[in-house]
C-alpha cells in the first residue's frame, strides 16, 4: 500500500520519481505520435509521461524512446543457446519480452524439458512467457523422444503466471474438424490464448479453424493466404527468421491491399543466435517494415504494443503510466539500432551482459542421442526411373514435390551435388529406423552436413553427396550427444556440440556465435547456396506439417 501511494505521489508530481528520462522524443503507441516529454519511473514501473523531476535525471535530448520489443512467437531452442544466454543477446537488440513455445525440448524430453525452461525463465534477463506445446508429436508418422504430450500432462501448467495459453496448433486438421484429441486441449485453454499454425489452408477451413478458438497464425507465405486469414479475424504474426523470411511478401501484400495493420505483429519463430547478433531480432522486422512503407509508429506498435494486447499482457508494450519500464533508446527511428536498453527501470550495461544466468541442466536432458545400427546398406534407396524428390526453396521452409530421374547404379540412388542424399535417423533409441530421399537445392559437394535438430520430433538429419561422409557425420553428432557436424573427404571439418536435449549449447553465446559463423562459411565452401540456411533449412526437411514433401525416419512423406 505504501509503494502504491508513493508511486501515485510521483505521478502527481508531489514527490520526485526514482528516475526521470528528461527531454526524450517518446513514441506514444496509443495515438501513434512522437512527443517530447519526460518519462518518470519508480522501481520497475513507469508512473508518468510529461514534465517530471527525479532523484536521478538522465538527459535524453535528441534520443527517441520506444517501448521494449516483444516477439509474439519464437522457439528458444532454435537460437541454440540456453534461455539465459539468449536473453543477453535479445536485450542488446532491444527485445525485452518474448512469447516462447518450447515444443522442441518437450518433443525430446517431455515434462522435464518444460519444467527446465520454466526455471530458466525465472532467471533470464528478458520477460519470458510460454505457450504450452499443443502438438507433441506434430504428426503420427514420426517418432519423438517424449511420446504424446496430452491434455492431462498440461493441466499442471494452466494456472502458471508465465503460461499464456496453448501453443501453435500444428494438428490443424484435427482442430477444424473437431477431433477429440485436440478438442480436449482447446477446451483446457479456452479461457486463455490459442496459437495457430496452419500453412496453406483456405476458404471454409480458415473459418472453422478460427471457430475452434485459434487466434493467430504465423505461417502465412502467400498474398492470398494472409488476406484470407486476416479477414477471418486472425492475428497475423509476420515472420522473419533464419529459415523462413516472409516479411517482404506479407508487408507488400498488406500495403497494396490498403488494409489495417492493427491485427498484425512480428515474430521470428526460429532464428539462430549468430544471425540475431549480426542483424538484430524484432528490431530487424521493424526496420524492414519501415523501409517497405509501413508508417513508423505503426511498425513499432507491431513490434511491441500490439502483440502485448493480443496476449492480454497488461503493463507491457507501451511507454505510459502503469507499464513496465522497458524502454529502448535510439538515435534514429528508421535504423532501429538501440544505443541503450532499459529493463525494469534500469539501464543495462556491460556487467549485465557478462553475468551468468545459467540454470543447472538435469542429467536426463544431457543424454538424448541414441542412434541404432548404422551401415552403408541401411542408408540405400532403391530406385528405378523417376522418383520423389524434395526441392528446397530459397528463404523458405516450404518445399516443392518433384518427380524426376535421379542418378542410379544397380538399382539404387547415387547422390551427387545436384541430387544430395538426405537421411533422417531415429535418435531417441526407440525404433532405429532410417528414412532416405533425394534432396535438390541444398548443393553439398564433396561432403555432408548433419544435425540433431530436425523439426519437430528432432531425430537426426543429414544431407550429403556420398555415403561415407554421411555415415561419419551421423556418428560424429552421436558422439557429441547432439549438435552440428560438417564432414568432407572422410574427415570431420567442424563440430558444434548441442548437448542440452541435442538442441542447445551449454556454452556462452559468444562461443556459439563464433563457432556457428565459422561453420556457415565452411558449408558455403562445400557448395551450399547463400539462399539456404545450411542448418535451419535442413532441420525443417523433416517437418511433416509444412507442405509439400518431407522425409522422416520412416521415409518420404507427402503433404
Amino acid at each position: 500500500m505504501v509503494d502504491r501511494k508513493r508511486r501515485l505521489d510521483c505521478a502527481n508530481g508531489i514527490r520526485k520519481a526514482d528516475i526521470v528520462l528528461k527531454h526524450g522524443k517518446v513514441l506514444n503507441v496509443f495515438t501513434e505520435e512522437i512527443l517530447e516529454a519526460d518519462v518518470a519511473i519508480c522501481g520497475d514501473t513507469i508512473v508518468g509521461v510529461g514534465s517530471y523531476e527525479g532523484e536521478q535525471e538522465i538527459d535524453c535530448t535528441g534520443k527517441y524512446l520506444v517501448p521494449g520489443f516483444l516477439d509474439a512467437h519464437m522457439h528458444i531452442e532454435s537460437s541454440m543457446v540456453s534461455p539465459g544466454e539468449l536473453s543477453k543477446v535479445l536485450v542488446q537488440a532491444g527485445t525485452t519480452t518474448i512469447v516462447a513455445d518450447p515444443h522442441e525440448i518437450v518433443n525430446v524430453c517431455g515434462v522435464k524439458g518444460m519444467d527446465y525452461f520454466l526455471k530458466c525463465a525465472g532467471k533470464a534477463l528478458v520477460h519470458i512467457f510460454f505457450m504450452i506445446p499443443s502438438s507433441v508429436p506434430a504428426t503420427d508418422v514420426e517418432t519423438n523422444g517424449c511420446g504424446e504430450f496430452l491434455a492431462s500432462d498440461m493441466m499442471k501448467y494452466v494456472d502458471d503466471a508465465r503460461v499464456l495459453g496453448l501453443g501453435e496448433t500444428m494438428r490443424f486438421v484435427e482442430c477444424y474438424k473437431g477431433e477429440r484429441r485436440m478438442s480436449d486441449k482447446l477446451e483446457l485453454f479456452a479461457k486463455k490464448h490459442i496459437d495457430g499454425h496452419a500453412p496453406g489452408i483456405t476458404g471454409k477451413a480458415v473459418q472453422a479453424y478460427r471457430l475452434a478458438g485459434v487466434e493467430n497464425d504465423h505461417e502465412c507465405a502467400s498474398p492470398e493466404e494472409v488476406l484470407d486469414k486476416l479477414r477471418a479475424g486472425f492475428h497475423i504474426y509476420i515472420r522473419e527468421g533464419s529459415g523462413a523470411k516472409n516479411l517482404d511478401t506479407l508487408i507488400r501484400t498488406l500495403l497494396d491491399a490498403n488494409v489495417a495493420l492493427d491485427q498484425c505483429a512480428f515474430c521470428t519463430d526460429d532464428k539462430h543466435i549468430e544471425e540475431i547478433r549480426k542483424e538484430g531480432h524484432i528490431s530487424t522486422c521493424i526496420r524492414k517494415a519501415i523501409a517497405l512503407g509501413v508508417p513508423v509508429a505503426k511498425a513499432y506498435k507491431m513490434g511491441s504494443y500490439q502483440p502485448a494486447m493480443f496476449y492480454g499482457l497488461k503493463g507491457y508494450g507501451a511507454i505510459g503510466a502503469g507499464y513496465h519500464a522497458d524502454i529502448v533508446f535510439l538515435d534514429n527511428l528508421e535504423e532501429v539500432r538501440p544505443t541503450d536498453v532499459m529493463k525494469d527501470g534500469r539501464i543495462l550495461g556491460e556487467e549485465d551482459y557478462k553475468k551468468d544466468y545459467w540454470v543447472p541442466v538435469p542429467e536426463e536432458l544431457l543424454h538424448t542421442v541414441h542412434v541404432g545400427e548404422l551401415s552403408r546398406e541401411r542408408i540405400q534407396l532403391a530406385c528405378n526411373g523417376k522418383t520423389d524428390v524434395i526441392q528446397m526453396n530459397a528463404h523458405q521452409i516450404v518445399t516443392t514435390h518433384l518427380v524426376e530421374e535421379v542418378p542410379t547404379e544397380n538399382g539404387y540412388f547415387v547422390p551427387n551435388e545436384v541430387y544430395n542424399k538426405i537421411c533422417v535417423v531415429e535418435r531417441h533409441g526407440k525404433t532405429g529406423e532410417i528414412g532416405v530421399a533425394p534432396l535438390k537445392g541444398f548443393g553439398v559437394k564433396g561432403g555432408a552436413v548433419a544435425t540433431s535438430v530436425a523439426h519437430d520430433s528432432h531425430n537426426m538429419i543429414v544431407a550429403g553427396d556420398n555415403d561415407d561422409d554421411i555415415l561419419l557425420a551421423i556418428r560424429t553428432v552421436e558422439e557429441q550427444q547432439g549438435g552440428y557436424a560438417i564432414v568432407s573427404g572422410g574427415k570431420v571439418i567442424d563440430v558444434l556440440p548441442l548437448p542440452i536435449a541435442g538442441l542447445m549449447s551449454d556454452r556462452r553465446y559468444e562461443e556459439v556465435t563464433e563457432k556457428l559463423s565459422a561453420m556457415q562459411k565452411e558449408t558455403r565452401e562445400l557448395g551450399i547456396s547463400e539462399n539456404v540456411d545450411p542448418f535451419v533449412t535442413l532441420s525443417f526437411m523433416a517437418l511433416t506439417v509444412i507442405p509439400e514433401i518431407r522425409v522422416t525416419e520412416r521415409g518420404v512423406y507427402l503433404f
